[in-house]
């Protein structure tokens, strides 16, 4: 992890400038520990922030060009702060330009221009959400700078509106959230229709959350997340026989659901439905198994929350299963699962810390072993949302 001197040293190196002025902030990566495809149904989603995710520096310029450059690739720009448009050709920068360009159409006046350096520690690629940390950590950065409310719940709306129309990335609201709104040694019970959301004291004591990146690149997702989203439409729209008012899955709790199933004619769209009920039931029983410290418990919920994407959502693949089959057999792994949206990115497992160096050893060469992919893997502590460091 670069020291804020070390990223000063290249910001000045990048930008000019004396150290004064910089400004550093930072936002996180983020988890989804359960509740996967429940947030466009309607339902819970249970994410944590982490330590690691992407430190900003920033400072005023006495013009109104913006500049953006990285620690992590060679490419930097500088655009004019008034007249900000999506480029293809600007692939990561698009992320910062469409959070300055939503803060001018909220009415936003930027007394000056800003040069940003941005440095990632997210994995690309890997699905802990490196997008939602660039876009959270540049509005909470800007308005701050411009002497103007940081209200997290607002930035992160702001964040997902930025992903959406600016961008083109049709995402739900829990990344952003749990970027803008994550507190150390908690997870965050959000429930995405509403935005209600409450932290929940995470205490693992000896217990580490280990992601495992399968590396392998998520090549299904899009056309594979619009028949996913259309086929629970269709379990609602069967549902309302039952339920004339229904609009979401997340509206109808599991006993409704198994006394009214049978008027899903489709197999395929009833699992699938099944899938979605089970998941926020599991949600709201593991934040239980958690209040009353039930570690145990809380990892038989991720085993299920897996096995149901596996068997009834089909949004696995074979790299997940192959390491979450692994990551079961080794000692002190309480649970393992697929986080994120599927076909590839990570995994999630709740690992003693005595068991790490054996997890990495045994799952690392079981998975290459199945899949001919060389994995890599993050012992994850649970941190703070989207702050200023200096």
């Amino acid at each position: 992890m670069a020291s804020i001197e070390q990223l000063t040293q290249q910001f000045i190196q990048q930008f000019g400038g004396e150290a004064a002025e910089i400004k550093a902030f930072h936002a996180p990566g983020r988890v989804n520990l359960i509740g996967e495809h429940t947030d466009y149904n309607g339902g819970y989603v249970f994410p944590a922030a982490l330590t690691f995710g992407t430190t900003l520096l920033i400072r005023k310029r006495d013009d109104r060009q913006l500049g953006l450059a990285t620690t992590n690739f060679p490419s930097s720009k500088s655009l004019d702060i008034d007249n900000i448009a999506y480029d293809e050709a600007d692939d990561w920068m698009n992320y910062p330009k469409g959070i300055v360009y939503e803060l001018e159409q909220k009415g936003i006046k930027f007394s000056s221009g800003y040069d940003l350096l941005f440095h990632g520690e997210i994995p690309n690629g890997a699905g802990l959400s490196s997008s939602a940390s660039i876009e959270v950590v540049t509005a909470y950065a800007l308005l701050t700078m411009e002497g103007q409310p940081t209200d997290t719940v607002q930035i992160a709306l702001l964040s997902q509106k930025s992903e959406n129309e600016f961008n083109g990335v049709q995402c739900g609201i829990m990344d952003q959230f749990a970027v803008a709104n994550g507190k150390k040694d908690h997870a965050i019970l959000l429930m995405c229709d509403t935005l209600e959301y409450e932290l929940v004291p995470f205490q693992s004591g000896a217990y580490k959350l280990v992601i495992g990146n399968t590396n392998k690149r998520r090549g299904l997702v899009d056309s594979a997340y619009n028949e996913r989203r259309a086929q629970c439409e269709q379990a609602v729209v069967d549902l309302q026989a039952a339920f004339p008012e229904l609009k979401l899955l997340g509206q109808i709790n599991l006993e409704q659901f198994n006394a009214n199933k049978h008027l899903i004619k489709d197999e395929v769209v009833r699992n699938r439905a099944q899938h979605v009920v089970e998941e926020i039931d599991r949600v709201l029983r593991s934040m239980d198994a958690l209040k009353a410290n039930d570690l145990e418990a809380f990892g038989q919920y991720m085993n299920g929350s897996h096995d149901s994407l596996r068997d009834l959502y089909e949004v696995t693949g074979p790299e997940l299963d192959a390491m979450v089959a692994a990551a079961r057999q080794v000692p002190g792994v309480l649970g393992s699962r697929m986080t994120g949206a599927g076909f590839g990115g990570c995994t999630v497992s709740l690992v003693h810390e005595d068991s790490i160096e054996r997890f990495k050893e045994e799952v690392g060469r079981k998975y290459t072993e199945a899949t001919g992919l060389t994995p890599d893997f993050y012992v994850c502590s649970i941190g703070n949302g989207v702050e200023q460091l200096q």
